[in-house]
């Protein structure tokens, strides 16, 4: 049986203190990344009873046998491999953003080498060398210690046989390389290969141990994370550069202390760009406060169905696997109950308060993610007739919400969550609800408001002026995430979009210079080419896929079919051998799949619903045999943020496919294409 020490779950308020045998070299220091820390020497003067008795004792897991002997096999052969070097061990080292822990990592001559082991395999199997490089990776992007040194994943797949060692650099990272097989014997020959080939560095391995770990996790590893016991400082970036997401989190977590012990009532507004990380703030306080049997219990809602599809399957499938790992049985179906009540749609909260309507939720705290997003007055009363056989319904569905929360006789709280230029679908009320609701019937309420919200991609600038001078409007900067962190490699990708989607040439060749030396992005007029250039950039597990606009209704001749129902749970969490997944590169995304989720790489498919000209973008929907033009402002704003929402979903880079369209087709005539393509020719972007 083949086993491994990475596989385990690390539960971050659970999990053992990081151990400590003879000299370690983290121990002053507050965040221990590894169980256990020591020189390579240290390792040579001890026995493997001495480690393991420490392993065994310290870990507050229950510990496996399997386990055990996984941990009595790995220690021989790393001592045989390491005879002769100094250098620094690291035995269970935590990867934050991922939850889980490399079996070993070893700092020789400022190499980083990840080992991660399978026991008793006799394959290299793929997933396993993605494992490695997932780790690999993961230090090599957010631990700042190993941003400047060579960083090589190694697969030990104890009983396969040998191969011989050749190192690959990445393609496009510089330091980080591709996975090396190897067995058990095989490991020393490898290290000696591996030090012979990669630049060395000098570096003090305290100060390697000790620097910041400054993750970016996509919404699912951040769920995951947050729902296992992690804190949301644990997970996210704190550079300068960006706002601190534990300051906006702390911001939230002190109005609801002090409206609970003042018995007062509020809504607050946090306000961020695109990827600015404004859902994982929610889902921090959502865990924060997630006692059913206190008064500050909170409730995630969301009007976005596949992001609350896609995050309730992810935490179920992980509480069970968890729970497996600990040697402990867990029914899917009752994990799946559990996250229910942590995440919910808006929608069915709705429903569940006009069942019961005097009584109030059982949360005193509801986060509402996209918030700009809930329906207006006609929307709602529409909806309302037709599917609830509700006649009289008259209240939009911000105003009915919190009027639900109003319902509580001491104290409540709503967030609202909001993304500028996101609402993407017909009845969408924008952030101007709200605050309109608040004025009108809840004068009582405190307002709490990003002072961004004031920016014109908010459109809540009118209704703010007439607020401005009553009691109990509150300005707090704090509540707003004005840095994209969705794409790690650089910061300024949805200031990019924005520029490109507003027509400014000029700013958007400047912020596409600021992007190329991290960000790749390209092209193409070939799809084929396009999805080579997918396969060709991702690693190990990075997630790849297409997206296109919902209107994009003439792209079928490339096998892209927006009318096929896509599911989303299996696109983006399924792996790359079930071929409804993004990396199967079949089923593509549109807007509303997206929305709220990233991929690591992304393919834009881009078709004649949104053209460019002289004269600016125009708007067109294809109705039967031709492209009409679309009138309305409003359905125009929809089919611009679409947009929006598809050029920002890639966290590492993106290539752009506009077809060439066909003159022989009269409803993909190559002038619908051409002077789109033309125009992010003119703004520098490179054919691929």
């Amino acid at each position: 049986m083949t086993r491994s020490l990475g596989d385990k779950e690390h539960n971050g308020n659970k999990a053992a203190n990081p151990l400590r045998f003879m000299t370690d070299p983290v121990s002053a220091f507050p965040i221990k990344r590894s169980w256990y820390a020591g020189s390579i020497a240290e390792l040579h003067s001890v026995s493997d009873d001495q480690i393991l008795l420490h392993l065994i004792k310290d870990d507050r897991y229950a510990i496996l046998p399997t386990q055990q002997d996984a941990w009595a096999e790995q220690l021989p052969i790393l001592r045989a491999a390491l005879s002769g070097y100094s250098g620094m061990l690291y035995l269970e080292y935590t990867i934050p953003r991922m939850g889980r822990r490399v079996d070993a990592v070893v700092l020789i001559d400022g190499v980083v080498l990840v080992i991660e082991f399978k026991i008793g395999a006799h394959e290299y199997l793929a997933s396993d060398l993605d494992q490695a490089y997932d780790y690999a990776a993961d230090l090599k992007y957010f631990h700042e210690g190993s941003h400047d040194l060579s960083v090589v994943p190694i697969l030990v797949a104890s009983q396969a046989r040998d191969r011989n060692p050749v190192v690959h650099p990445h393609p496009t990272v510089r330091g980080l390389y591709k996975p090396i097989c190897t067995n058990a014997h095989g490991l020393r020959a490898v290290i000696d290969h591996i030090l012979e080939k990669v630049p060395k560095a000098s570096i003090d391995p305290d100060v390697w141990v000790s620097a910041r770990y400054a993750p970016t996790p996509t919404i699912v590893e951040a769920a995951r994370a947050l729902y296992a016991g992690h804190n949301v400082a644990d997970i996210s970036r704190s550079d300068a550069g960006a706002k601190n997401l534990h300051e906006t989190s702390d911001r939230l977590a002190g109005i609801i202390e002090e409206s609970r012990s003042l018995k007062k009532k509020a809504v607050c507004f946090v306000t961020g760009v695109p990827g600015a990380g404004k859902t994982l703030v929610g889902l921090n306080i959502a865990t924060k406060y997630n006692d059913s049997e206190n008064d500050l219990h909170s409730v995630f809602l969301s009007g976005n169905g596949p992001l609350v599809a896609i995050l309730r399957e992810a935490l179920a499938r992980d509480s069970v696997q968890r729970e497996r790992e600990q040697g402990r049985r867990i029914r899917k179906g009752d994990a799946a109950t559990q996250v229910k009540a942590f995440i919910q749609n808006v929608h069915h909260f709705r429903d569940e308060c006009i069942r019961d309507a005097h009584r109030p939720p059982v949360d005193h705290v509801a986060l509402f993610d996209e918030a700009q997003r809930a329906w207006d007055k006609e929307q709602t009363a529409s909806f309302m007739r037709r599917k609830k056989r509700l006649g009289g319904f008259n209240i939009s569905e911000p105003e009915y919400l919190i009027s639900c929360m109003d319902r509580h006789g001491d104290w409540a709280v709503v967030v609202c969550l909001v993304g500028g230029g996101q609402e993407i679908n017909t009845g969408e009320a924008g952030i101007g609800e709200w605050i309109e609701a608040v004025r009108r019937s809840f004068g009582h309420w405190h307002l709490h408001i990003s002072p961004h919200l004031t920016d014109s991609e908010y459109g809540a600038g009118r209704i703010l002026e007439e607020i401005k001078e009553l009691p109990h409007v509150h300005y707090q900067e704090d509540l707003h995430l004005g840095v994209s962190m969705r794409s790690f490699r650089s910061e300024h990708v949805s200031g990019f979009v924005k520029k490109v989607l507003d027509c400014e040439v000029c700013g958007a060749r400047g912020l596409l210079q600021e992007l190329k030396p991290r960000y790749p992005l390209v092209l193409t007029r070939n799809l084929d080419h396009a999805k080579q250039w997918l396969r060709d950039h991702a690693s190990g597990n990075e997630r790849y896929g297409i997206v296109v606009s919902s209107q994009a209704e003439r792209l079928k001749p490339y096998a892209i079919d927006v009318r096929s129902p896509v599911n989303p749970v299996k696109w983006f969490l399924d792996g790359k051998n079930d071929v409804r997944s993004s990396y199967y590169l079949e089923d593509v995304a549109t807007e509303f799949h997206v929305q709220g989720l990233e991929l690591d790489w992304v393919c834009v498919s881009w078709d004649g619903d949104f053209r460019h000209d002289k004269s600016g973008w125009q708007y067109f929907s294809f109705r039967g045999t031709k492209w009409q033009r679309i009138k309305k402002e409003a359905r125009k704003k929809y089919l611009k943020n679409a947009y929006r929402v598809l050029l920002t979903r890639a966290r590492q880079g993106m290539v752009i496919f506009v077809p060439e369209g066909s003159s022989s087709d009269p409803t993909r005539v190559p002038d619908y294409y051409d002077s789109t393509y033309s125009y992010l020719r003119e703004i520098g972007v490179p054919e691929l």
